[in-house]
C-alpha cells in the first residue's frame, strides 16, 4: 500500500502551524502580563550555538512551505525572513496556511517516487525521493524547529503545555 503524501502532510503541517499560531498568541498575552520585553523571549536561545526563538519560527515555516510546493512541483514563496515582532511572526505563519491550503493534492500525493533536489549545483546538494523527503528529511526538520521553538517559551515560563503543541485535529 502507498502512503498518501497529502494526508501525511499538508494536514499536520497545517494542525502544527494553527498550533504555533495560537502559542504566539499565548505569548503576547504572558509578555503583556508580566511585562517581559517582547525582544527578550524573540531573541531567547536554549544554548548560544542554536538558533534563537524567531529564526525557529522561520525555519519551521519554511519547512512547511518549502516541502509541500516541492512535492506539489511547484515554485517556494520566497519570504525575506525580516520578522521582528510576535505579530509578525503570526503574520508570517498566517501566510504559510494560506500558501499550504493552495497545494493541489493529486499533484502531491502522486510525489512518492518522484525525484526532489535540495540546493541542486552546490556542495550541499541532495537528491530524494518524495517519499523519503518528506518522512526522512522534512517532517523531522518542521518538528525539530517547532518543538525547539516550544522549548524555548517554556524553558522562559511561558503557560504553555503539551495541548498547546499539538492544537486540535
Amino acid at each position: 500500500m502507498t502512503q498518501n503524501l497529502y494526508s501525511s502532510s499538508i494536514p499536520v503541517f497545517k494542525q502544527m502551524l494553527e498550533a504555533l499560531r495560537q502559542v504566539l498568541i499565548k505569548t503576547d498575552a504572558h509578555i503583556e502580563q508580566q511585562k517581559i520585553e517582547p525582544q527578550a523571549l524573540l531573541k531567547a536561545r536554549l544554548f548560544p550555538d542554536m538558533l534563537d526563538f524567531s529564526r525557529q519560527i522561520q525555519v519551521a515555516t519554511d519547512f512547511a512551505k518549502s516541502v509541500s510546493a516541492r512535492l506539489a512541483g511547484i515554485e517556494i514563496p520566497k519570504f525575506e525572513d525580516d520578522e521582528k515582532t510576535l505579530d509578525e511572526l503570526i503574520i508570517r505563519i498566517d501566510r504559510v496556511l494560506k500558501f499550504i491550503a493552495t497545494i493541489d493534492e493529486i499533484s502531491l500525493s502522486m510525489s512518492g517516487d518522484k525525484e526532489i533536489i535540495t540546493q541542486g549545483g552546490t556542495p550541499k546538494e541532495k537528491r530524494f525521493s518524495g517519499h523519503t523527503y518528506l518522512f526522512h528529511y522534512g517532517l523531522p526538520h518542521f518538528f525539530f524547529h517547532i518543538t525547539t521553538a516550544y522549548a524555548i517559551l517554556r524553558h522562559n515560563g511561558v503557560p504553555i503545555g503539551k495541548k498547546d503543541f499539538i492544537g486540535t485535529f
